[in-house]
């Protein structure tokens, strides 16, 4: 997060509003559209139902207000503007007062499938819809404390159960595997490949086991983890979790289930 960033968040004027370009919101319907289409019977049952209330526009990027009434009706949550990239401390102390960061920009059409900084529809269309869900949005309010509580060295476990779970959790629910992560439901890609392909692991949460495992970003996940139930969030936020990342870090880490990321050449 403390990386420079190719990207420049558009500011909003005196009344909150963002001038989005031509361009920007045709980028958001083509992203919107397919993905709609991709996430059904795929997406849990409680997402569909925030997009639902969320009624996001399919012809334009939506104003951030719009998106915060929603968000304050349902769980007192609101999307707080940033740039394109900000720091752990920052992002500890918006989710522990209940502000989710959106950067204010969307993709380029070079990086339209993919691209490795979280963009506005990466946040407003994989993350939003959950957080009008109650343990959802306590799960990430919780968080939120104790990252923002936690030593550096500790930040970097508590960074993999968010990786594990707001961006790439599963549910095994009574009708099959069903997606909450928003990083898995902004990303055509990625949503086939973590119900459909027979490639990575899916593991039934276990909190020690998901602390001590490895991830990278920019590849498909080798390992998912699957929850029950999107109401067990709340047992999960209410779990001793710092006790069990001392656990984890006197088991050690995992070994990678994936290659290291290669170096690029200066």
């Amino acid at each position: 997060m403390s990386k420079t960033s190719q990207y420049l968040s558009k500011e909003s004027d005196a009344n909150g509003i963002i001038a989005w370009t031509d361009e920007d919101n045709q980028i958001w319907h083509e992203l919107i559209t397919r993905q709609l289409s991709v996430v059904k019977g795929k997406a849990c049952d409680e997402y569909l139902a925030g997009l639902e209330k969320l009624q996001l526009p399919t012809d334009r990027i939506p104003q951030l207000e719009e998106v915060n009434k929603v968000l304050r009706a349902t769980t007192g949550w609101e999307c707080a503007e940033v740039p394109a990239l900000i720091s752990f401390d920052k992002f500890f102390l918006l989710l522990a007062n209940k502000k989710f960061p959106v950067a204010t920009f969307i993709r380029s059409r070079e990086e339209f499938d993919y691209l490795q900084e979280p963009d506005i529809f990466h946040e407003i269309f994989g993350h939003c819809a959950m957080l009008t869900h109650p343990a959802f949005a306590e799960f990430t309010h919780t968080y939120g404390k104790l990252g923002l509580a936690a030593s550096k060295q500790d930040r970097v476990f508590l960074a993999r159960l968010y990786w594990f779970t707001i961006e790439f959790g599963l549910l095994n629910t009574k009708d099959g595997l069903r997606i909450y992560g928003g990083g898995i439901l902004s990303s055509p890609g990625e949503t086939l490949y973590a119900l459909e392909s027979a490639i990575p692991e899916r593991k039934v949460f276990d909190a020690v086991d998901m602390l001590r495992t490895p991830y990278r970003i920019d590849i498909m996940q080798p390992v998912y983890f699957m929850l029950d139930h999107i109401d067990d969030l709340f047992d999960v936020a209410h779990l001793d979790m710092m006790a069990l990342v001392e656990r984890a870090k006197a088991l050690g880490l995992h070994e990678p289930r994936f290659a290291p990321k290669q170096k690029q050449a200066s």
